[in-house]
């Protein structure tokens, strides 16, 4: 197992680049009483670099969510008692698959029950679009036969309590040994070993991400970050850095990194107790700007 201790870079902008070389995320998410959270995750990839960014929504929440991410375009999909119904899932599954419109597909914030959903996961997969699951989108999974079921590039987001789900035992055995459930995660979600692009980025304090193979332990972050919306924020920003270019695996470490350094830059600011998840998305600049310093000044030193 390689533990891995350096934070990857973005690369430079070209000077002529356009929104379309930045990628085209897809949000999929929110509910009747879960608006905020595909919004927070949209608001934060956009402030993470992407280009263009889309909230997949159950239309009955549809002009809601879109008020509360104004740089964001929307689709509404059929829906029944405020969440996607299945006519609204094939839909999503012909602009995805067939129409090939998007460049990553972030699903679960604020998604609810929507049980077609599996079928459209790993119809996405199968196309190498890269796939980042998280919340009720890691609960639906873990009730289907899952492992071994991922040929593509995908990325979950688990709390120890989803993680204990998909690993069908408790909170306190995955607390317990995060770094080695989370390993054997990553590696029984993937369909190839030899070619594995799975990643378990198990969240927490000391957030663990790894690809079976590769681990990285982040060292940013704190207390005031447990609230409502956090994990949200972090999909928009790990689906923000994807669409930039970068590989599952530093897509995922950067993100932790930086969603941690946010939190840190806000709790100075604000104090830890009325630190909120929107603070994050607004500290995410002086993230970026200061985690590019910091790699900056380790290239200088090491030059010397």
């Amino acid at each position: 197992m390689e533990t891995v201790s350096e934070i990857p870079l973005l690369r430079s902008r070209l000077s002529d680049a356009h929104k379309g070389d930045f990628g085209r995320i897809l949000i999929v998410g929110g509910s009747g009483g879960m608006i905020g959270a595909p919004a927070l995750a949209a608001n934060a990839a956009l402030r993470s670099g992407a280009g263009l960014v889309t909230i997949a929504t159950a239309q009955s929440v549809q002009l809601t969510v879109a008020s509360l991410a104004p740089c964001a375009t929307s689709i509404p999909l059929k829906d029944t008692n405020g969440q996607i119904a299945s006519a609204g899932v094939n839909k999503l599954t012909e602009i995805v698959v067939k129409e090939k419109r998007f460049d990553v597909i972030a699903v679960g914030p604020g998604l609810g029950q929507v049980n077609k959903i599996v079928d459209f996961l790993y119809a996405a997969l199968s196309c190498d679009i890269p796939v980042i699951i998280d919340a009720d989108g890691l609960n639906i999974l873990a009730e289907t036969d899952w492992q071994g079921r991922f040929t593509g590039r995908c990325i979950i987001t688990p709390h120890p309590g989803e993680l204990a789900r998909l690993m069908k035992t408790d909170t306190s055995s995955v607390q317990s040994q995060r770094e080695e459930i989370a390993i054997q995660c990553a590696r029984l979600m993937s369909a190839d070993e030899e070619q594995s692009q799975s990643i378990c980025v198990l969240k927490g304090h000391n957030t663990v991400v790894t690809d079976g193979d590769r681990i990285y332990i982040n060292k940013t972050g704190n207390p005031g970050m447990a609230t409502g919306g956090s994990g949200d924020v972090l999909t928009g920003v790990i689906a923000g850095l994807l669409g930039q270019g970068l590989n599952c695996f530093d897509a995922s470490v950067l993100g932790v990194y930086v969603h941690g350094l946010a939190g840190d830059i806000a709790a100075e600011r604000l104090g830890q107790v009325s630190l909120t998840a929107n603070d994050l998305i607004d500290y995410l600049p002086d993230a970026f700007i200061k985690s590019a310093a910091l790699r900056a000044g380790e290239n200088k030193n090491s030059h010397h």
